[in-house]
């Protein structure tokens, strides 16, 4: 996770990077939630895809996730696809996720 916290504050200073792919990197619910973090402040401007693959992120990294999709006024408005195949999130993160895909608020993922 100290990993992803760094790539994390690396995004927010980011105006070229627009792929991040970081599977198999054991980033679990604290670098997911890091990495929701950088996105959700609407400082990186430019990245469209993060692939989270097989990484353990669980229940509360998805859940971060969903909420920079969906927090207004800060919504993250370029990530077009966000890959999270292969963790451990269950119902609740889910849910969550599938609700910020259904608001109006998030119209690009």
């Amino acid at each position: 996770p100290t990993g992803a916290k760094s790539l994390a504050a690396a995004l927010e200073k980011n105006s070229t990077l627009t792929s991040l792919d970081l599977q198999w990197n054991n980033v679990g619910d604290d670098g997911a939630s890091d990495l929701a973090a950088a996105l959700e402040e609407k400082q990186n401007s430019t990245l469209r895809s993060l692939d989270l693959r097989r990484n353990n992120v669980g229940n509360r990294g998805a859940s971060k996730l969903a909420a920079a999709l969906r927090r207004e006024g800060k919504k993250n408005s370029t990530l077009t696809s966000l890959n999270l195949a292969e963790n451990n999130v269950g119902d609740e993160g889910a849910s969550d996720l599938a609700a910020a895909l259904e608001e109006k608020q998030n119209s690009t993922l």
